[in-house]
């Protein structure tokens, strides 16, 4: 692997993990690996109130870490990226008892 290769994808590396070191962050997008959610079931499922979800949610749909699709009242979220969803899995699996 080329050297400036390398250095993209740590600055990718970077920013992902930069998301996943918030612990509310870091359970949204657990809880999004398993599938699409909308809001009320990511606060309840997180424990965090509709404001707090709505704020991280839009946060890493900046980021692109996640996506939204409006289906008449609600809007569901789901992981965007992939690499995203097999690091949160993977990390399931090294911290699963």
């Amino acid at each position: 692997m080329k050297i400036s290769e390398m250095d993209k994808n740590c600055d990718e590396v970077v920013e992902i993990l930069k998301a996943l070191a918030h612990k509310q962050r870091l359970m949204i997008l657990c809880h999004l690996s398993e599938g699409e959610k909308t809001v009320s079931e990511l606060h309840e499922l997180c424990n965090l109130s509709n404001s707090y979800t709505s704020q991280f949610l839009k946060r890493m749909k900046r980021e692109g870490l996640v996506d939204s699709n409006r289906e008449g009242n609600f809007t569901y979220y789901k992981l965007t990226d992939p690499k995203v969803e097999k690091l949160i899995k993977s990390l399931h699996l090294i911290f699963s008892v």
